[in-house]
């Protein structure tokens, strides 16, 4: 028997077994040659990244001790850290539910005025100290209910983007780049005008505006007006829509923003579904989101891709709490968090490009057996590779041929597999501009002439405890609300804002509801309430002092299981009301 060995220009060895003229191969690979020629041109790339808000996805996460709190963030935003993301998208906080709950506004009525409530100000801070390159955007779900005397897309709403904006900049230091019009709310091409004119006179022209991130089947449908109205062509810089992996950008408006110079963005997908698969674990997820960030520009020509959401930091009870996000941190009173593997999905991509690197033209597309590979180069002649295999069944040869504008540097390679996430590989070394790789099946790789990349991660992260009991709060110890957004620790807003204050007789401070007309919700909203604990309580006892302000009603609830499904805010549980004659009564809410 002879054994022989053949180098491929990777450095992988395939062995051949030869006897009495039979040949013993591995199976057959479905071979690919794929040309990267640097000089083709490209779109710019804008970022990958994920929404903080569209629900109060994040109010857990201010509650977390250090190091534990600072190391969350070292993992979603740090570059080549961890998932490195170049791109954080938040709700601008509207006093209404927006699905797993309401964030407070920085005016709840319109004499009011106050920029340090909430906690989107301080992660929007935090993401930029650590990666000062990172895009920041923002977009509406809700509004208070004074706006426009209950009328979203009026000129009170613009102010109220004006003044967030100026807040951000004034208090934080912070620039916005991007502002969207209203989440899923339809294409209002009035209120898209009348902002581009309000900005421009308050001195934010800086200050790009996409439209109309909408989802469905018509979302496309108002694009055909940018060629034919002048002031709306000049007022909508980029084209936004949702779930591109569900409905895709039309051949027509591609060709559309190509002809008028605008770059389209995908501002919320989903990794939990599309229109080929139904995710069902944790790694599907992970492989998910390379393909969808692939497919968004390669379909869609998407060169900004945000999912939703960042961080899981909401309790268990509430909807799509454990699925989209990147990393669990919903136990702050214990400081545990954990990865989930999609966030090394984004740091296939955060860790080798950045935002200003071109898509190279030609060297984008779907692989013959399975998957798809995009590549981006810098203007410094750097590239990287990803690619994904989740529709492949067998391994496949992939051979690449370097043009001219490229690096000749080794490439650096780095793998996920569902047994695996984010491991470096053996380097690779092209010769004369060509080299080979062989792709496993169900992976997700990155190949990159830069360096630097790691994976990282933190020792003797706490373990995860139930929510302490006995539990007592009487507010006084938060001596400047402020500094915690005027925000207690482990509560998690519903419908409505209750906040820090001052009691009404002046002994201290309390807990207060604090909207006096109900917010334009992007969800349909109950009554306001809030939510702390562990759903996992089976015996136990609840009391409350409180004191119903100007009227009204005030109660205490238990046994809460759910919070609602996203479209409603109706909670199942049970639930006393007290009235203020000392009338009570008891409900069960379902």
């Amino acid at each position: 028997m002879k054994i022989q060995h053949y180098r491929v220009a990777i450095g992988l060895v395939i062995t051949v077994l030869v006897s009495m003229g039979a040949v013993l191969m591995s199976p057959v690979y479905a071979d690919q040659t794929i040309r990267v020629d640097g000089t083709t041109g490209g779109k710019r790339f804008d970022g990958i990244g994920a929404v903080s808000g569209g629900g109060a996805t994040s109010v857990l996460l201010k509650d977390y001790p250090e190091p534990q709190r600072s190391q969350i963030l070292d993992l979603l935003f740090k570059p080549n850290f961890g998932a490195s993301m170049s791109a954080l998208y938040v709700e601008v906080p509207g006093d209404g539910n927006s699905t797993q709950g309401s964030e407070p506004s920085h005016m709840h009525s319109r004499r009011d005025l106050n920029y340090a409530r909430g906690y989107e100000w301080w992660i929007m801070r935090e993401a930029k100290n650590r990666n000062p390159s990172l895009s920041l955007d923002a977009c509406a779900w809700s509004c208070p209910g004074w706006v426009g005397n209950g009328q979203f897309w009026t000129q009170d709403m613009c102010d109220y983007y004006v003044s967030w904006i100026k807040g951000l900049k004034s208090i934080y230091g912070l620039d916005l780049d991007a502002l969207g019009c209203r989440n899923e709310r339809g294409a209002v091409e009035p209120f898209v005008k009348m902002l581009k004119r309000t900005l421009n006179s308050n001195g934010l022209s800086q200050v790009k505006i996409h439209a109309f991130d909408g989802n469905g089947d018509r979302k496309w449908d108002w694009c055909a007006d940018l060629a034919t109205d002048d002031e709306l062509n000049k007022a909508v810089d980029i084209i936004s829509n949702h779930t591109m992996s569900v409905v895709a950008t039309p051949a027509s408006v591609r060709a559309l923003a190509d002809r008028l110079g605008k770059p389209i963005w995908n501002t919320e997908e989903h990794i939990y579904s599309d229109e080929e698969h139904t995710y069902g674990d944790d790694f599907d997820c992970a492989i998910g989101a390379v393909h969808q960030f692939n497919k968004n520009y390669i379909t869609s020509g998407a060169t900004k891709i945000i999912n939703w959401y960042l961080v899981g930091s909401v309790y268990g009870i509430e909807p799509y709490a454990t699925q989209p996000p990147a990393m669990m941190a919903d136990s702050p009173w214990s400081g545990h968090y954990s990865i989930k593997p999609v966030l090394w999905s984004y740091a296939h991509y955060g860790q080798f490009s950045k935002i200003g690197w071109q898509y190279v033209n030609g060297a984008c597309g779907n692989l013959a057996g399975g998957g798809t590979f995009v590549t981006l180069k810098s203007p410094d002649r750097d590239y990287s590779v990803i690619i994904e295999t989740s529709g492949a069944r067998e391994k496949q040869n992939l051979t690449f041929n370097i043009a001219s504008g490229l690096s000749t540097r080794s490439l650096c390679v780095w793998r996920t597999n569902r047994g695996e996430q984010f491991v470096k590989q053996s380097d690779i070394v092209p010769l004369n501009g060509i080299f080979t790789m062989v792709a496993d099946p169900q992976s997700i790789y990155s190949l990159s002439t830069t360096t630097g990349q790691q994976k990282g991660s933190f020792k003797d992260v706490p373990a995860a405890k139930p929510f302490p009991l006995p539990y007592y709060e009487d507010f006084d110890h938060y001596a400047q609300p402020q500094r915690w957004g005027y925000l207690p620790h482990y509560t998690a807003d519903i419908c409505g804002v209750f906040e820090i204050a001052d009691r009404p007789d002046g002994r201290g401070q309390c807990l207060k509801q604090v909207l006096d007309q109900k917010a334009q919700s992007w969800a349909p909203e109950w009554m306001p309430y809030t939510v702390l604990g562990d759903s996992s309580w089976t015996d136990y006892e609840v009391s409350a002092d409180v004191f119903p302000d100007n009227g009204g009603w005030a109660g205490v609830m238990g046994r809460i299981n759910s919070t609602g499904n996203g479209w409603d805010g109706d909670p199942n549980g049970y639930y006393l009301r007290l009235y203020p004659d000392g009338g009570c009564e008891l409900y069960m809410a379902n």
